[in-house]
C-alpha cells in the first residue's frame, strides 16, 4: 500500500471532472499527485457502461457536453492527442410540442431564429451580442469571483444572468421561444423562479452557437479515459478500488 502522507505532495479524492481536472493543474505545477477512487473505474459522473446488451454502451450519468469544447482549461490540454473525439449533433437540441411542432437550437444563430416567428428579432438581438462578447467574458464567466478582464463585457452578462428565468421569459412571446428557454434554464436544476436561473439558460445557448453540443465518441467515459491519459503522461498515477477513511491521513502534506 502506497503511503500517501510521504509519498505525494497532494492527494485528489474522486475521479470526476473537476477532480482530474485539479490533479492535471497540481501535476502541470511541478507537485506530485495521486489520484484516489472508490469505484472500480473512474469518471464520477462520466462513466459509460455495457448495461444492457454486449457492445451497447450507456451513459451512466452525463451524455451530451455542451461546455466540453467550451471550456477554457480544456482547450489547453488537447485531448483530441489523448484519444478524445467529439460527434457534432445536427442540431444542439429539440423541445416538442404535443402538436408535433418543435423548437430547436441549431450551431446558426439565424436558423435557430427562423424557427421562432415573432421571436425571431428578440433571439437575433440576444444571442448576437453574446456570442460577440464570449471570447471576452468566457474565463471570468466559468472561474471563481475576481475582477474581470473586460468589466464592462461582463456587465453585458451580468445584467440578463442574474434575473429569473420565469422574469427573463417575458422576452418571448411564441410557444417556440418560451419552450426553447425553458427548456435550456431547467438545466440549473433549481425553480426557475429563482435569481440567475437566466445564466444558465444564456450560457447554453451562447456556447451552443459557438461550438455546439457535442457527443464524446465512446459515451462520457472517454472525457474521463483522457483526462485520466494526460494526467498520467504528467508522471500523476491513478488509484481505484480505494475508499478513503481518515481524511487526515490524506490530508497531511509529504514532509
Amino acid at each position: 500500500m502506497i503511503n500517501h502522507q510521504s509519498d505525494y505532495d497532494a492527494v485528489v479524492v474522486g475521479s470526476g471532472p473537476n477532480g482530474l481536472a485539479a490533479a492535471i493543474r497540481l501535476q502541470q505545477a511541478g507537485l506530485s499527485v495521486i489520484v484516489l477512487e472508490g469505484k472500480e473505474t473512474i469518471g464520477g459522473g462520466m462513466r459509460t457502461a455495457e448495461l444492457t446488451l454486449p457492445g451497447f454502451k450507456h451513459d451512466i450519468c452525463s451524455a451530451i457536453h455542451p461546455m466540453a469544447l467550451a471550456s477554457p482549461y480544456f482547450k489547453t490540454l488537447n485531448l483530441d492527442t489523448h484519444g478524445l473525439e467529439y460527434i457534432q449533433p445536427r442540431y444542439n437540441l429539440g423541445h416538442p410540442f404535443d402538436d408535433g411542432s418543435s423548437a430547436f437550437l441549431d450551431n446558426s444563430i439565424e436558423e435557430t431564429a427562423n424557427s421562432l416567428g415573432v421571436d425571431k428579432q428578440t433571439y437575433l438581438d440576444l444571442f448576437r451580442s453574446l456570442v460577440n462578447i464570449w471570447p471576452d467574458i468566457d474565463q471570468d464567466v466559468l472561474a471563481p469571483l475576481h475582477f474581470p478582464k473586460d468589466p464592462v463585457a461582463l456587465a453585458k452578462f451580468g445584467l440578463k444572468a442574474l434575473t429569473s428565468a420565469s422574469f427573463f421569459v417575458g422576452n418571448f412571446k411564441t410557444k417556440q421561444g418560451r419552450g426553447l428557454w425553458a427548456g435550456n434554464t431547467a438545466h440549473s436544476l433549481q425553480p426557475l423562479t429563482n435569481i440567475s436561473t437566466s445564466a444558465i439558460g444564456l450560457v447554453l445557448s451562447t456556447v451552443g452557437h459557438i461550438s455546439g453540443w457535442p457527443i464524446p465518441k465512446g459515451g462520457s467515459q472517454s472525457i474521463a479515459d483522457a483526462l485520466a491519459s494526460c494526467f498520467k503522461s504528467l508522471g500523476g498515477k491513478i488509484e481505484t478500488n480505494t475508499w478513503i477513511k481518515s481524511w487526515i491521513s490524506c490530508l497531511k502534506p509529504k514532509q
